[in-house]
């Protein structure tokens, strides 16, 4: 296999598998070449994929070293990105009675998460996480692949629990969104306990749902290394939560015009 064939399989394999560790003899043995050469493989594709800022090749040393693709978005494609999710979501049309808006195409589409996820990705790299967790519904699309592009398993917490999730926890907490009392449920073999959990969701006012994620989960001695939310509004300014991370704010709608004040967090990183 020429050289070229080989960084181009590479570059696929490891892109494919994002933060999973590959050994240098597995290379070796896929392509029956030295180490030698798959190493200067590995550097030539390291120096590439950073001159376009599409990823971070890593290598470690030693008996349990390897080689491990992690995701990256440059700080001008992620403040472009954020500021195409604002002018999507300044749509008139999507003003809903209450000031909500509707989200659903947008947390569902696939291509436009797989960017938020990546941004998120880059900014808990190193969170030493365990687990991504999320709450259904509408956050499970960009927590699904956070936990692909981490490597790391997903956990969704129920709005009610079912029966064939086995035993579960339950606990309830207030919604500042619907305003009143709702329940969520986590089945317990679903966390090991005492490990690590990052959180992403899609949306949070006051931060109640996200409040009820840290408590169940404190349940089974969880430590919360991280939060990142899509849409956090301005009001009200004080959370429930004590440290989270926006990618865009979403300020007042005007009742009146129908005009939506929604901006990025351009300290995101």
């Amino acid at each position: 296999m020429k050289r070229s064939e080989r960084l181009s399989a590479i570059v696929k394999i490891l892109s494919d598998s994002p933060n999973q560790a590959y050994s240098l003899r597995y290379f070796c043995q896929l392509f029956d070449a030295a180490k030698s050469s798959i190493s200067e493989d590995l550097q030539a594709a390291k120096q590439l994929l950073a001159k376009l800022e599409i990823g971070i090749i890593e290598t470690t040393s030693g008996a349990g070293g390897g080689v491990r693709f992690m995701p990256y978005i440059s700080n001008t494609d992620c403040l472009n990105l954020q500021n195409h999710l604002c002018e999507q979501l300044k749509d008139p049309i999507r003003h809903l009675a209450g000031g909500f808006l509707y989200t659903s195409d947008i947390m569902f589409d696939a291509s436009l998460m797989k960017k938020v996820a990546c941004a998120f990705a880059r900014k808990f790299q190193n969170s030493g996480a365990d687990y991504v967790v999320t709450i259904e519904t509408k956050g499970i699309a960009v927590a699904t692949m956070v936990s692909d592009l981490l490597h790391l398993p997903l956990v969704v917490i129920r709005r009610e629990s079912r029966i064939s999730e086995g035993s579960t926890i339950s606990i309830n907490y207030f919604s500042g969104s619907s305003d009143r009392v709702q329940k969520m449920s986590i089945a317990k073999r679903a966390v090991v306990p005492g490990s690590k959990a990052l959180i992403i969701d899609d949306f949070m006012r006051a931060g109640g749902s996200v409040k009820g994620i840290s408590d169940i989960l404190t349940e089974f001695d969880i430590k919360i290394v991280g939060t990142g939310i899509i849409i956090v509004t301005n009001e009200p300014e004080r959370k429930t939560i004590p440290e989270y991370y926006a990618f865009v704010y979403l300020g007042n709608i005007d009742e009146n015009s129908k005009e939506i004040n929604v901006f990025p967090n351009i300290h995101f990183f």
